[in-house]
């Protein structure tokens, strides 16, 4: 274990892992004070980086240039998985308003999804937007199950899912309905691949508490199966490098695959990890939500797209 922070460090599971850290690259704590942190998205022209601290309803803002973290958005709607378009915008998930909404350049607010079929979404959860500008997002119920994160209220629609939405003609697609509760997703760096977790063990004793694998194929997904199995608690968010190793949020820090789905090493962090995102002037850099705290640390990997 190498790392300054107690109880966080880089834990080799696989000779594999020993390239992707600089011996003497330490876990940093940028800032603590919040309540459950997640959705870090990183805006390069600006080297800054926004990230939800859903039960305070506030979206905030790290300033990578002075580490200064102050209030990007407050009231946020409860927001939870953030993104970054092509177009250098914000993309949000609100579990409060049960949407999908854009933040254009002036500041104004664009929703982009907020029902299907005539009945409201859920609470959207995790994003990722497409090279192609489709936005494709998680559906899961946390944020309607109790007034922690939202407002209590009944689903409208039954089961939760995956969707893609087309901003230009606001057509909203569901394009996974056989996971429990679909939560982070990333695409590989080739977009052919689209990973998908489901943390249903949530709700159910026995439920999944996996990372999916979906082929691409145009508009739609073709399921390739469990691609790994969390071992500590439950992969929330996480994001895929160039060399197509994915890097997931669990219970005991962030959680490194090879390409073969092969757990090859852990960042461990002293608090559940919720989210991640590549950031930094190269791309080499992992910010990571956990509970209460922010941190970020150097590896020796690159951001595979957009946060």
């Amino acid at each position: 274990m190498f790392g300054d922070i107690e109880g966080a460090g880089f834990e080799v599971l696989d000779e594999r892992f020993e390239r992707r850290f600089v011996g003497h690259a330490a876990v940093e704590r940028l800032w603590t004070g919040g309540r459950w942190l997640e959705g870090p998205a990183w805006f390069a022209a600006g080297r800054y980086l926004v990230f939800s601290d859903i039960p305070n309803d506030r979206i905030m803002r790290y300033d990578d240039t002075n580490g200064v973290v102050s209030i990007f958005r407050a009231p946020s709607n409860n927001a939870n998985g953030n993104t970054v378009d092509t177009q250098g915008r914000l993309v949000t998930c609100e579990h409060r308003a049960r949407r999908v909404t854009r933040t254009e350049h002036d500041g104004s607010i664009t929703v982009i999804a907020d029902r299907f079929e005539g009945k409201r979404l859920n609470s959207p959860n995790d994003v990722v937007v497409r090279s192609d500008g489709t936005i494709w997002f998680s559906d899961p119920s946390y944020g309607i199950a109790t007034d922690y994160e939202g407002d209590r209220a009944e689903q409208e629609i039954e089961g939760c899912h995956v969707y893609r939405t087309d901003p230009t003609t606001g057509e909203v697609v569901c394009v996974v309905s056989i996971m429990a509760k679909p939560n982070g997703l990333a695409f590989s760096a080739d977009e052919t691949m689209l990973y998908v977790g489901d943390t249903g063990v949530t709700h159910e004793k026995d439920g999944p508490r996996h990372i999916r694998k979906f082929a691409v194929e145009g508009s739609s997904l073709r399921e390739l199966g469990v691609f790994a199995t969390c071992t500590a608690g439950l992969f929330d968010g996480f994001r895929v490098d160039t060399a197509g190793r994915v890097w997931a949020g669990a219970g005991d820090g962030v959680h490194c695959f090879d390409p073969d789905g092969t757990l090859i090493g852990k960042i461990r962090i002293p608090e559940t990890v919720a989210n991640l995102t590549f950031g930094g002037p190269k791309r080499n850099r992992l910010f990571i939500t956990a509970r209460q705290s922010l941190y970020a640390v150097f590896v020796v990997a690159n951001a595979a797209a957009q946060s």
